[in-house]
């Protein structure tokens, strides 16, 4: 639960990763931010290909009290990540080879400047680097540019964590209740609340 951003495209043939990385780190450390280099070359003639080898290439980065960002990719230029790759690298099915091009970072936590910082710099980094990049913000900020809805948004988030927070804090789970049935109680009582 929380404000996220959700993402994948490819990476720009014609561009160079190293030039990427180095562009990233830098702004990584301007802003003090915690960064990952993985492999920083593509193996010759791996591009577009639907086989892919174990390695990340890339670089990440977490602005504090962010999810990390994830500026990787597999050996074919697809974007992915560690974790996609361990759950989803072996996999056949199609739906689960989806979820292995599919990244995704809670900005939530690290507050609207953060956020607005790292669209912006996704926009930068998508222009000059990547193709066929997409990018859904929970906030709408990547899709409007709009500062004011993007506080709003982040203002109803912040409320129904607290509004869920004080729920479980002040609804325990009752004896011999299974987790289903105390969900179930705590969000009809939340469902309850805002109907009021």
């Amino acid at each position: 639960m929380g404000l996220s951003i959700h993402y994948n495209g490819s990476f720009n043939k014609a561009a160079s990763l190293r030039e990427m990385i180095e562009e990233v780190k830098d702004i990584a450390k301007v802003h003090k931010w915690e960064y990952h280099i993985f492999e920083d070359a593509f193996p010759k003639n791996s591009f577009g290909k639907a086989s892919y080898n174990q390695n990340i290439y890339g670089i990440s980065f977490s602005p504090p009290e962010c999810e990390p960002i994830w500026l990787c990719f597999l050996s074919n230029g697809r974007m992915s990540g560690p974790v996609q790759l361990k759950f989803w690298g072996k996999s056949k099915s199609k739906k689960e080879k989806e979820s292995l091009y599919s990244l995704s970072t809670k900005t939530q936590f690290a507050g609207i400047e953060t956020h607005k910082l790292v669209i912006h710099l996704l926009k930068y980094v998508s222009k000059k680097y990547l193709s066929n990049f997409k990018l859904s913000d929970e906030g709408q900020y990547w899709e409007s540019g709009d500062e004011k809805l993007l506080q709003e948004i982040f203002d109803r988030y912040e409320s129904i964590l607290e509004v869920f927070t004080s729920s479980i804090k002040n609804s325990p789970m009752k004896k011999g209740e299974d987790f289903e049935s105390y969900f179930k109680r705590v969000f009809k009582q939340i469902q309850d609340k805002n109907k009021r």
